[in-house]
């Protein structure tokens, strides 16, 4: 059996697609899988698991490679994951026997629609992400697969993590904070991170280390934070592609971090973590098979209940006591644990 995935989005929805990717790879040993997705998730092409080949596009000229490549195999399965013009265009050229997707396509455009010829009835916004794209599979006997999200990490990511903390003299016991993201709504008050950073510091012995992405607005927030700690921590910000920062996730006691890619690298690596959701859903993306604790809005204890449709709040609302809190509890937890 000859399979195409397309998974063209951010580096969050590819790692949820991993469940699917293993679900086929278990119930078609023999299949040839294709994967197709953006240049954005380069970095994690080394950690993917089950997939026989991977195509990328960086919407240039240099696609039709892709194009051609799609054009002349003979795939039996399309699964398109992304539901949008550019993806509708790739499973047309793949000339798949069966192209699947969301019904939702059929309601978003009628000339998308008839790219395709097996519409599964489900929809992103009633289910969580990983069943969203299990879902998807069902048409190709798919049934009550893993939930799970597992990484293989490449032994240079592994070897990269270890240098760095040597190199930065991190003892085996450290909390990340990873306060990042690419989206600015994402982000907590810098004094808020400084007031957890400190009183972390002050109330552990555990090694404090910070992370985030090398962009501009993750650094000047980064900055932020640090003109406010009180507290010696060990800045890697910017030092770290994807997958060394996921081998320094999977060392970790635990990640303090916003809904952004190393909340997902924790889940698959099962590290404790609190996770900040504001704009977004925690419904939809919230580990769920890794030990997480979850703040939105003012609440000052973790959620327990979680709904399809909730509104969306400013970051702001989250408190450093629920913080700390949360952070106390995990930490109490893997401590008996590891006694």
């Amino acid at each position: 059996m000859n399979i195409l995935l397309l998974q063209l989005k951010r580096v969050g929805d590819l790692i949820l697609t991993m469940p699917t990717m293993a679900a086929l790879r278990e119930n078609f040993p023999d299949a040839r899988i294709t994967l197709v997705v953006s240049s954005e998730c380069a970095d994690l092409f080394p950690a993917l698991l089950n997939i026989d080949r991977i195509l990328i596009t960086r919407r240039k000229l240099r696609d039709i490679a892709v194009f051609l490549a799609l054009a002349r195999e003979r795939f039996d399965y399309c699964i398109d994951f992304t539901r949008n013009d550019r993806s509708a265009f790739l499973a047309f050229l793949s000339g798949a026997r069966r192209r699947v997707v969301s019904y939702r396509v059929r309601d978003q455009s009628k000339i998308r629609a008839r790219i395709y010829n097996q519409f599964v009835d489900n929809r992103m916004r009633d289910m969580h992400t990983v069943d969203y794209n299990l879902a998807l599979a069902e048409p190709l006997g798919v049934r009550n697969a893993s939930r799970a999200v597992h990484l293989g990490l490449p032994e240079p990511a592994r070897e990269k993590a270890k240098k760095l903390l040597r190199d930065s003299k991190i003892g085996s016991h450290f909390i990340i904070f990873h306060p990042g993201s690419a989206r600015i709504e994402k982000f907590w008050d810098p004094a808020c991170w400084a007031q957890v950073i400190s009183h972390t510091g002050q109330n552990t012995d555990l090694d404090l280390v910070l992370t985030s992405g090398a962009s501009l607005l993750e650094q000047i927030h980064i900055a932020e934070i640090k003109a406010k700690t009180r507290q010696r921590i060990v800045d890697l910000s910017g030092r770290t592609d994807l997958l060394s920062l996921a081998a320094l996730i999977a060392q970790a006691r635990l990640l303090v971090t916003v809904d952004s890619a190393p909340m997902h690298l924790a889940a698959a690596t099962q590290t404790p973590q609190v996770v900040l959701f504001g704009p977004t859903n925690p419904f939809h993306w919230r580990p769920r098979e890794s030990p997480a604790l979850i703040l939105q809005g003012e609440s000052r204890i973790a959620l327990t209940e979680f709904s399809a449709i909730r509104p969306r709040f400013p970051m702001s609302q989250i408190s450093t006591e629920a913080v700390i809190d949360a952070m106390n509890s995990l930490l109490l937890s893997t401590a008996t644990q590891i006694s």
